[in-house]
């Protein structure tokens, strides 16, 4: 399946409070997953160079993701062509992206719990280093309905979670590049350092 991926996701504080306030606007929860992504590289990481994600990802199935940006950036939404497909088999396929020279470059591991709301997909995200709320839909619906869960736009953010990283990694000093739960115990962070919109 391909099409435009348009979303911008909120620093959460309180995730129950928005879970709560989801669920009494109706949207439907379609229950909770924990997420391990791997991100691939080709030997001369010029996927990252040119903002492009290849992804590899196992929930309760393997789906396999190539997020292309525009050509033109949008600075108030995170916009992608997403390109993606399920596997069946998980390790086969991180064989084959080997065999095509593309390896494993960078793991990242989170709890996702997806809501829809007729064509807004809402995603509660509890990562090593915070939550979050991914509102993904046409432009239009993503503003409604940050109005409607009382998220200040201005605080959107339109990076993803590796960026975000990225830079924790960088003012921590960091030694680790896989965000996973048992890197960071132990690891305290100031959210509000690098999830404002700047």
């Amino acid at each position: 399946m391909s099409h435009m991926e348009i979303e911008v996701k909120f620093f959460l504080e309180d995730k129950a409070a928005v879970r709560q306030r989801i669920l009494a606007l109706g949207a439907v929860s379609q229950g909770e997953r924990f997420e391990t992504n791997i991100r691939f590289e080709d030997r001369e990481k010029s996927l990252i160079r040119r903002n492009v994600l290849l992804r590899l990802r196992k929930d309760s199935q393997a789906t396999l993701t190539l997020k292309i940006p525009p050509e033109v950036a949008d600075t108030e939404f995170k916009v992608y062509r997403e390109i993606e497909t399920q596997v069946t088999d998980f390790e086969n396929t991180k064989q084959i992206l080997a065999g095509l020279g593309f390896l494993p470059e960078q793991v990242y591991e989170k709890w996702r719990e997806t809501f829809t709301a007729g064509p807004v997909v809402l995603c509660l995200d509890t990562l090593p280093y915070g939550d979050f709320l991914e509102i993904e839909a046409n432009k239009e619906n993503i503003r409604q309905w940050a109005e409607k869960l009382g998220l200040a736009w201005e605080n959107r953010l339109v990076t993803n979670y590796l960026g975000m990283f990225a830079r924790m990694r960088e003012k921590y000093g960091l030694a680790f590049t896989d965000v996973t739960f048992e890197n960071f115990e132990g690891v305290v962070v100031a959210p509000e350092d690098f999830f404002k919109a700047e």
